[in-house]
């Protein structure tokens, strides 16, 4: 009982500054080893210290995972507020105003061992020799987030650190030991974007201090196929808050939750968004991989600024089940990888039918092991249209780095067409976006009937309500116009949201996509994905000027990025769009691109580069 006492009271403590109180470390250390073990335990006391920044649910997971961590590293605890970025970010550092410790200890992991760079493939063989240990990656990935995304570039890319993880490692590591091996995934961290849900002890956010405490315990049918296939969910990555949907003059990058995400390659350059800290922490090598979800451009753009290969499946390809909304006709989550083959395995699994998810009821149909049917000689007789009109805003030296990818495809055998009878993307554009406002209202509606009890909002009306509360810290930067226009926006039986909705499909799709391909008898389109990463503008916005995205996110079909080059040590990237279910084609000439090119480029982690 006295052992229950003090939980209860070091829970109610939120104000407690965990740097300044080695007693009460010392005593955290006593407890937990008298109740190592005791899941019950480690649960109740997670959803209390996400207060004090995650780091007493680090502590726990330590003992639990066997006691040797019962003094957690900075980066097995969760970001701090970040309601504002540099300057307020460094006044106010936790939700509760409570201090993260500077200086932390680490798990101890093998240092000479370098995780740079590594694929999936090159990991789990290592972990096959016995060169390395799931445990022991965990901790080295933790090392990095601790170096580079807490302190150093301070990158922000990662929104909180997975108290289980080093558990999960371990119970990996030993399940290998005994000969069982779940496949080319097991042991390997990923990272998770934080408006899908998992079953961990962290909350579920999509970035705003609305939903900080929406614990719900549950995985999202994309992770519980990842974690049954053996990986290890690390932690949840950064978001454009509401992914990106709340203001039409928002910060791609910024949540209230996580601060500004920083892309590293220029640290004053936007990351994209709204998949901008799985962009920003997989290009830092920060894990191996990581989930995004895209409604239109959130995992293709900050995938192109990163140097990634991002995936966007056909909509209905993966459930879109447990993941925060912003469209049901559009949204659908995909990985995000710094190489085809990883992006390809992680689809493997990612996808199937989800009987909770009626658009999913074709997947089984569709799926399969498109990492197994990868070809580099895919390029060689592909027709591949030349799609220039994804955007008349490409700036000339991304131009000159499309020419030399097209070239790239014409030396690998491609048969380039030039496609100029373009569909017309200002209506479908305008068309998109009163279909996305009446969706995001009914969807989040739905989402919100099912978070957790502790979540106080229920509705769209209720979040703007909260934000206007929170003022200070939610629109410190820009507001939600786009929220306000949801709200007011055609409920989904009305007959103007269905003719929006049919109308944009089938002039992005059936008119648009299909007809393209089918006019010229074409595999593919390609487009440069998007210009290189402007410069951060928290006042004004983000400078995006042109992408390829719309076309395809609106039709629901696929879009591939790979990287194509750099522009002054920016990196750009290569758009793969096709039909529907087309997955298994696009990815493999995808991956035929990247293997005679290898465009991908490591980040500098510069403060600055000169404006383009």
């Amino acid at each position: 009982p006295n052992t229950w006492e003090f939980a209860s009271q070091l829970c109610s403590n939120s104000l407690l500054d965990w740097r300044d109180h080695d007693s009460h470390r010392s005593s955290f250390s006593s407890l937990f080893r008298k109740i190592s073990g005791l899941e019950a335990m480690q649960t109740l006391l997670s959803r209390n210290f996400t207060r004090l920044g995650g780091v007493a649910t680090a502590a726990i997971a330590g003992t639990l995972a066997g006691g040797q961590h019962s003094r957690p590293s900075l980066a097995e605890s969760s970001l701090p507020d970040g309601a504002t970025a540099d300057r307020l970010h460094r006044q106010q550092q936790s939700l509760s105003g409570v201090r993260i410790r500077r200086h932390a200890t680490v798990p101890p992991v093998e240092s000479r061992y370098s995780v740079e760079e590594k694929t999936i493939a090159e990991l789990s063989a290592d972990m096959a020799a016995s060169v390395i240990s799931s445990h022991d990656l965990v901790g080295i990935y933790m090392r990095r987030i601790a170096a580079l995304d807490r302190s150093g570039p301070t990158l922000r890319s990662v929104i909180a650190i997975n108290p289980k993880a080093l558990a999960d490692a371990q119970e990996l590591d030993a399940e290998r030991s005994r000969g069982v091996l779940r496949g080319p995934l097991h042991g390997i961290p990923i990272l998770v974007k934080d408006n899908i849900e998992t079953a961990d002890p962290l909350p579920t956010t999509a970035g705003s201090l609305a939903l900080v405490d929406n614990y719900t315990y549950r995985d999202s049918p994309a992770v519980e196929k990842l974690r049954a296939a053996g990986t290890v969910i690390l932690g949840k990555t950064n978001l454009s808050e509401w992914a990106n949907f709340r203001s039409s003059l928002s910060a791609s990058g910024w949540s209230a939750v996580g601060g500004l995400t920083r892309n590293p390659y220029a640290l004053d350059r936007s990351a994209s968004g709204s998949s901008s800290g799985s962009g920003a922490a997989i290009s830092a090598n920060l894990a191996v991989a990581a989930l995004g979800t895209e409604t239109d451009g959130s995992i293709s753009l900050p995938a192109a600024v990163c140097s990634l290969v991002g995936v966007k499946p056909t909509v209905g390809l993966v459930s879109r089940r447990h993941i925060v909304p912003v469209a049901h006709s559009q949204d659908t989550p995909g990985p995000m990888s710094r190489t085809v083959a990883d992006a390809a395995c992680i689809l493997t699994v990612m996808a199937g039918s989800d009987p909770e998810d009626s658009a999913t009821w074709e997947a089984d149909l569709h799926k399969t092991d498109y990492l197994a049917q990868l070809d580099q000689n895919s390029l060689r007789g592909a027709r591949v249209g030349v799609a220039r009109f994804m955007s008349k805003a490409w700036d000339a030296p991304l131009r000159g780095e499309f020419e030399a990818a097209l070239e790239a495809m014409r030396r690998a055998g491609a048969e380039l067409v030039e496609v100029e009878d373009d569909p017309p993307l200002e209506s479908i554009l305008q068309l998109e976006l009163k279909v996305l406002e009446s969706e995001m209202k009914a969807g989040l509606r739905c989402y919100l009937a099912e978070s957790s009890p502790n979540v106080k909002v229920r509705t769209l009306s209720d979040v703007i309500a909260f934000n206007e509360s929170e003022a200070a810290r939610e629109l410190l930067y820009f507001g939600q116009d786009r929220f306000v226009s949801a709200e007011a926006a055609d409920d989904l039986d009305t007959a103007s949201y269905r003719q929006a909705r049919e109308t944009s499909q089938r002039l992005a799709g059936p008119e648009g996509i299909d007809r393209l391909l089918k006019l010229h008898g074409l595999d593919t389109l390609v487009a440069p994905t998007g210009n290189p990463a402007f410069v951060i503008d928290l006042v004004n916005g983000d400078h995006i000027a042109g992408a390829s995205s719309t076309l395809p996110a609106v039709a629901g079909y696929p879009h591939v990025t790979v990287p194509m080059g750099q522009v002054f040590g920016l990196p750009v990237g290569l758009s793969f769009v096709g039909a529907a279910w087309s997955e298994q084609r696009l990815l493999s000439l995808a991956y035929s691109f990247e293997q005679c090119t290898r465009a991908r480029i490591r980040p500098t982690f510069a403060q600055s580069l000169p404006a383009l």
